[in-house]
């Protein structure tokens, strides 16, 4: 069914890893035997933190990396969600680029990098990549959270960054596990939730509605478990971009004066991509025991989108008539993607254990229509393009073994393989609305594969001393890439060269167990992050021609150090924890402006050598004062330089890129949470974000940030009350910012939100 074009604006319309990595492999029960082992000593244990959770849920023990968690239950009581990646909301030093509900653009940051570079961190739910490392962007690059509905999830997961050997170099910013419940009998639940939004900026003004529906049921029967789940979203957005010009049109009043993100004159002429998104998603997950000690799980998920964004002009001519200039456009999507993962894994917990582990996300359906005609006659059809992305996806083969020497020592082994597939054709169309396919326009097509062997040992030196040692290497190659487009009626194409790559990637963690309260660790790690498909073979366009910038991009090349130093508190109140960090990348890939020849473009190239180095402070604190309260947060603060670049080609006199502050990262990020729990029922929570101002170039030069395009520092404050009716019935209200912010990231973001939503769970 395709969606109505409208241009109104209101109205309601991995795999659970056996041993997380080197690091993951600190369990209880080895501490335990080790313990017992060593009765008498005076040399102080390493201490195990229990999370406790859904009982069909493996526990997570404290890593010897820093990491970050938030359960289900945490979720549903202080956090206002309405898709997966709202969940790490307030989780130290990430955000997510969630420009408006339904949003499928929504890349992650983390400390270290920016809402730009997507393939700088790694989604997993069930082991199954939702990480879309066909590019690294905030585009097509978004990881895809719409895969895994929130009523699915028993708990996310966060590890700060490559020091694990089980993950590739992607891991560097951080590595998120989502897992999803599975029951332990008959269980069921219906919820539905509604928002609104009132939004003004320049000349646009309304109100934005959204409504969410989720029915979910599971059951075990003796060595048979399954859930399955289904997700409705019908979502109004506000602006996501504006029309401008660096004058007024001739014969037209409405223009809003402004500036760019460099301070020049700029006219605000309309709103576009106002959009209205209908979303379905359905996931199935399969768990059966065929012996106590042998287990298979499979999942099966599936996604559709359908979205129509229009413009909203400003502008007015002589006759007071609304005005339209060529920027001025509408689009339809069209998406189908499909997820499938299979897990077959022991669980003897004896000496040797091992998993096997496939994956596949792709889509089988991905069209957007887009007009090219001037509007207002554009609206009922007429020329246009449609770019097809069917066919792009992933694939993913892992296998893993644990040999458990003795009670301090425990050996990992795994190799892995990934394949990525990129095919982005847009062609010419006579009428943009209905019509089929007419001319190639452009194309761009490429595939990249991964082979990889790790291993890492996990060995306790003394009870309160434990060392890991791992390494990965790798073997890359990038193939089959290709560029096309036309320019003046005539086709231009280039077959790109294959090109290959390799390394090793070694780790070492120490961690010292100063008492039974104190944790101090040290953890080094290199990481090469190596070039997606849409960074080599993007098309850039110079002088009219479509050209490849580069296809012959080098490998990140990370090397990252942490100190950690945590304190439990006593009786279960909650820790404390201060983390050093420093991260040194050669051949760092940023979009940055160079010449081509004769000309200038902006595409994909190595910088030379980037620095980042910062402070990370967290803490938990429970029943504070009260019985009932709890307060948590983090700051973090990242000194980001460009220490050389070599390729940049300045475009203001004067300008450099050398010791200016790394794209899109900030000085300074805090979150605080307050959340008052004065028996079973009630659940008050008051939060805070705050993120410094970033910069979006190389130099620097974006020195405007309260403009389209540019990128404000914020404070943005959320609020919760949840209420338990009775062992069956729940509901909330919240609000996501407050005190109505109006703040930029490039985009127009969220301004107040209020939710309602109603639960019955049975």
């Amino acid at each position: 069914m395709k969606l109505q074009r409208s241009s109104s604006r209101s109205g309601l319309g991995p795999w659970n890893p056996l041993l997380l990595a080197v690091l993951s492999a600190w369990s209880s029960a080895t501490f335990a035997q080790a313990s017992q082992q060593d009765a008498g000593s005076d040399t102080q244990a390493l201490p195990t933190v229990e999370v406790r959770g859904t009982a069909s849920v493996p526990e997570r023990k404290q890593l010897p990396q820093t990491s970050a968690s938030v359960t289900a239950d945490a979720a549903a009581d202080g956090i206002n969600v309405t898709d997966s990646s709202d969940a790490l909301k307030y989780l130290p030093s990430l955000s997510v680029r969630k420009r408006y509900i339904g949003d499928t653009q929504a890349p992650l940051a983390t400390r270290t990098t920016g809402i730009n570079a997507s393939a700088r961190s790694l989604v997993y739910a069930d082991g199954i990549l939702l990480s879309a490392l066909v590019n690294n962007n905030n585009g097509n690059g978004s990881p895809r959270w719409f895969m895994v509905a929130p009523e699915e999830i028993a708990r996310i997961d966060v590890m700060y960054g490559p020091f694990a050997a089980e993950y590739p170099g992607n891991s560097y910013g951080a590595v998120t596990e989502i897992t999803t419940r599975m029951p332990e009998h008959f269980e069921g639940s219906i919820k539905a939730l509604v928002s609104q939004q009132d939004f003004s900026q320049y000349g646009a003004s309304g109100t934005y509605r959204a409504q969410e529906y989720n029915v979910g049921l599971g059951n075990r029967s003796n060595g048979l478990a399954w859930r399955f789940s289904v997700n409705h979203l019908d979502s109004y957005s506000p602006p996501v971009t504006y029309v401008t010009a660096t004058s007024v049109p001739a014969g037209t009043t409405g223009a809003v004066l402004a500036q760019d993100r460099t301070g020049k004159n700029l006219y605000v002429l309309g709103a576009g991509n106002l959009t209205h998104t209908v979303q379905d998603t359905a996931r199935l997950k399969l768990s059966y025991d065929f012996t106590p000690t042998l287990t298979a799980t499979y999942t099966l998920g599936f996604w559709q989108n359908q979205a129509s964004a229009n413009p909203q002009t400003f502008l007015r001519n002589a006759s007071g008539a609304p005005a339209y200039t060529s920027g001025f456009a509408s689009n339809d999507v069209d998406q189908q993607q499909w997820m499938q993962g299979l897990e077959v894994r022991s669980k003897t917990g004896g000496a040797w254990d091992w998993q096997l582990a496939a994956s596949n996300v792709a889509a089988s359906r991905d069209l957007t229509r887009t007009s090219t005609t001037t509007f207002p006659a554009g609206q009922g059809g007429g020329a246009g393009t449609i770019a097809d992305a069917s066919g792009t996806g992933w694939s993913t083969v892992d296998a893993k073994g644990i040999w458990r020497v003795q009670a301090a020592q425990e050996i990992s082994v795994g190799a892995h393989y990934d394949r990525y597939v990129l095919a982005t054709p847009t062609w010419n169309t006579s009428n943009w609305i209905s019509g089929g396919n007419g001319t190639l326009a452009s194309d761009s097509r490429g595939k990249t594969e991964t082979s990889a062997l790790w291993a890492q040992d996990v060995w306790r030196v003394t009870p309160g001393l434990k060392a890991t040692l791992g390494a990965r290497y790798e073997w890359w190659r990038a193939f089959d890439g290709y560029n096309y487009s036309t320019s003046g009626g005539t086709g231009f194409a280039v077959n790109q060269p294959q090109i290959n790559s390799s390394g090793l990637s070694p780790k070492a963690s120490l961690a010292w167990a100063l008492s039974d309260d104190w944790l101090a660790t040290l953890s080094s790690g290199r990481a090469l992050r190596f070039p997606t498909v849409g960074e080599l073979y993007q098309n850039v366009l110079l002088n009219g021609v479509y050209l490849q910038a580069n296809p012959n991009l080098k490998p990140e090349k990370v090397w990252s150090t942490e100190l950690a130093i945590e304190r439990q508190l006593e009786e279960g109140q909650g820790k404390w924890r201060l983390s050093l960090f420093e991260e040194r990348v050669a051949d760092a890939l940023i979009s940055q402006t160079s010449t081509i020849g004769s000309g200038v473009a902006s595409f994909t190239q190595n910088v030379d050598r980037t620095r980042q180095r910062g402070i990370e402070a967290a803490f938990e604190r429970n029943n504070l004062l009260l019985r009932g309260f709890s307060l948590n947060g983090s700051v973090t603060w990242v000194d980001a330089r460009i220490l050389q670049n070599d390729g940049y080609v300045a475009t203001t006199a004067g300008a450099t890129s050398v010791g200016k502050r790394t794209p899109y990262v900030p000085e300074w990020r805090a979150t605080l949470v307050a959340s008052y729990k004065p028996d079973d029922r009630w659940t008050y929570t008051l939060a805070g974000r705050y993120s410094g101002r970033v910069y979006a170039t190389v130099d620097n030069t974006d020195v405007n940030t309260h403009t389209y395009q540019g990128f404000d520092g914020y404070t943005v404050f959320d609020a919760r009350v949840r209420y338990r009716i009775d062992t069956h019935w729940s509901a909330a209200l919240g609000v996501d910012n407050l005190t109505n912010r109006d703040y930029f990231l490039f985009h127009p973001f969220p301004q107040r939100t209020v939710f309602a939503e109603l639960k019955y769970d049975f």
